[in-house]
This record gives structure tokens, sequence and C-alpha cells, in this order.
């Protein structure tokens, strides 16, 4: 599955996933985005594998803020734009 989410004022988020026993699985997000750390983007993926596929858009965007390490930065884009792009990749 394949979504994508140009943040207002922002940068592109994509998100490219699979559903497997109705959890998500394979997560994984890119875009023209910046995060510092570079690792923190692998902390998200990892995050959201295993959520529930019908996670609403508030759960994704607290598991995405929860599996952020200490003191990331990320410019262009937040957690809730990585839950929307994910739900557009659902839809």
């Amino acid at each position: 599955m394949h979504g994508e989410y140009k943040v207002p004022g922002g940068k592109l988020v994509v998100a490219d996933l699979d559903v497997q026993d109705g959890r998500l699985a394979n997560v994984r997000i890119s875009g023209d985005f910046f995060l510092e750390p570079p690792e923190a983007l692998e902390a998200i993926n990892e995050g959201l594998n295993g959520l529930p596929a019908d996670s609403a858009e508030l759960e994704l965007a607290v598991a995405v803020q929860s599996a952020l390490p200490a003191n990331t930065e990320m410019f262009g884009f937040s957690a809730e734009a990585v839950a929307v792009v994910l739900r557009r990749a659902l839809a």
C-alpha cells in the first residue's frame, strides 16, 4: 500500500506498508522532509509496525511521537502528518 501527503507549508511525506493479519507491517516512511537524528526514521518505522490497521489518526500520531528518541527534531513534517499519510495509504 502506498500513500502521499504534502504538509501545508511543509514537505512531502510518503508511506509504503503492508497489512498482515490486520496489523501494519513493513512500514517505510520517506519523503523530502528532514529529521535529526537520522536514526529517528527507523525508530518511527519500528514504532508503527504491529499497530492495528484500523488505528485512528490520533493513535498513529501518538505511536510516532512515542517512538522518537529524545531530542529528535522534525523539519517540515510532524507525527500528525505521518498519521495522515498512513490513513491515506490504508484507505
